[in-house]
């Protein structure tokens, strides 16, 4: 529930709020399977993943809901984003992921290194422009607050999180490098899902041959119409039963493991092993995927891995509500900072995949993996195919995995350049 004297929001009650979302999202998904002509038309301009952003945050921009103070993307983040990617990977087929080859990881791998990176040549450009821009003292200092956006473009939230501890930087910096973080990810995250649209011609342009994700596609959608049954309700309940039920296994071992590690190895805090969010996705998305390799797979055919990318779309609904574009225009400079970082993050993916002729698949999952995680990268595969979704949350655990290392290595670099 929000905390009514934090909050001078026209809604101040969760479940209000909740509801809201979710008949905005069963429009955008009513309309956008619409025969309706003049549907078909916006669709094709504006993809319907990117609404399920925006339009929530129309509602914390005009001061309908106070995205900041609900405690929604929390339960969403904690309880549907470790169910989803136990059902996402309950159909996994490991050996034909495998078959990809090497080009996703080296695409992947490709926008750390333009995070890590980025950030000092981010702050140099800037320095250049306006001295001033860049500067501060002690806890202020703005490289301080850019920290924490790597461990988030790195990894996710947990990795963020642990450079907020390891560089401190100020409450008010930090709050403000969160806005920045969100802002120019989420304005990537339209880029990239308008250019799904334009896969085809953006692979024609890399010559990059297709066929190894266009098999994969084929073999995991074909596996699910082969099982494919109309679900009744003990279906449901028993994909319930699994999602939650080892959401539930996930979060007692995480609540063991990460303080266990935390007082014996604290040192392991680089790679987010004491943080329990890290633990949580590990665990889950690890017996999800062992899981794939029993009789439960079976459950896909009943609509497992539906009712997985409902709680996604839950959740992305939760994280475009933190959002208020308005945010941008209080600290233009800083913003701008983080437009030149993704710049370069940008750029150096679009060289490498022309270079090693990647499909875009690759270079918009490997991107996402970095900057959004196991929260967005699973939903830009699912918007190529939904069957290709389980390939962003294999890349997103990496990120995970990577993201405070690569992170603090890019915060020493920051703390190097910075005037």
């Amino acid at each position: 529930m929000i905390d009514h004297e934090q909050t001078s929001a026209l809604i101040n009650n969760d479940a209000v709020v909740l509801g809201i979302l979710i008949v905005l999202l069963g429009a955008i998904f009513y309309t956008s399977s619409s025969s309706n002509l003049i549907f078909k038309r916006f669709y094709k301009i504006v993809p319907s993943l990117l609404l399920c952003y925006f339009l929530p945050s129309l509602l914390t921009t005009f001061g309908i809901v106070d995205g900041e103070h609900s405690q929604l993307y929390f339960v969403a983040s904690r309880y549907l984003l470790p169910a989803s990617l136990v059902l996402l990977t309950l159909s996994i087929n490991l050996r034909e992921v495998f078959k990809l080859g090497s080009k996703a990881l080296i695409m992947f791998l490709t926008g750390t290194v333009g995070v890590i990176i980025g950030g000092p040549l981010a702050i140099l450009i800037a320095s250049a422009i306006s001295p001033d821009l860049i500067g501060g003292i002690g806890p202020d200092a703005v490289w301080r607050g850019m920290t924490t956006i790597a461990g988030s473009w790195i990894g996710g939230g947990a990795n963020q999180a642990a450079m907020y501890e390891i560089f401190e930087p100020s409450d008010r910096l930090y709050s403000i490098m969160i806005t920045v973080d969100v802002l120019v990810a989420e304005v990537w995250m339209a880029v990239l899902l308008i250019g799904v649209g334009k896969s085809d011609k953006i692979d024609k342009y890399f010559k990059a041959d297709s066929s190894s994700v266009t098999h994969l596609r084929d073999k995991m959608h074909e596996f699910s119409q082969k099982i494919a049954r109309i679900p009744s309700s003990t279906d449901i309940m028993v994909i319930l039963a699994i999602g939650f039920g080892i959401t539930g296994i996930a979060h007692l071992m995480a609540d063991f493991l990460a303080p266990f590690i935390e007082n014996h190895a604290p040192f392991l805090n680089r790679f987010s092993l004491t943080s329990k969010f890290f633990w949580l996705i590990i665990l889950s998305t690890t017996i999800g995927i062992a899981l794939s390799f029993t009789k439960l797979r079976q459950y896909e055919g009943a609509g497992a891995s539906k009712i997985g990318t409902v709680f996604i779309y839950v959740l992305v609904a939760t994280i475009g509500m933190k959002m208020d574009v308005t945010k941008i225009f209080d600290n233009i400079g800083l913003f701008a900072v983080g437009g030149i970082w993704m710049i370069i993050h940008v750029v150096l993916l679009l060289i490498v995949g022309k270079l090693i002729r990647a499909p875009y698949f690759f270079l918009a999952v490997g991107s996402k993996a970095n900057i959004g995680g196991a929260a967005s990268a699973p939903v830009v595969a699912a918007a190529f195919h939904p069957s290709l979704a389980p390939v962003g949350v294999l890349l997103a655990v990496l990120g995970y995995a990577l993201g405070t290392y690569g992170a603090w290595m890019c915060g020493l670099l920051m703390q190097t350049v910075a005037p």
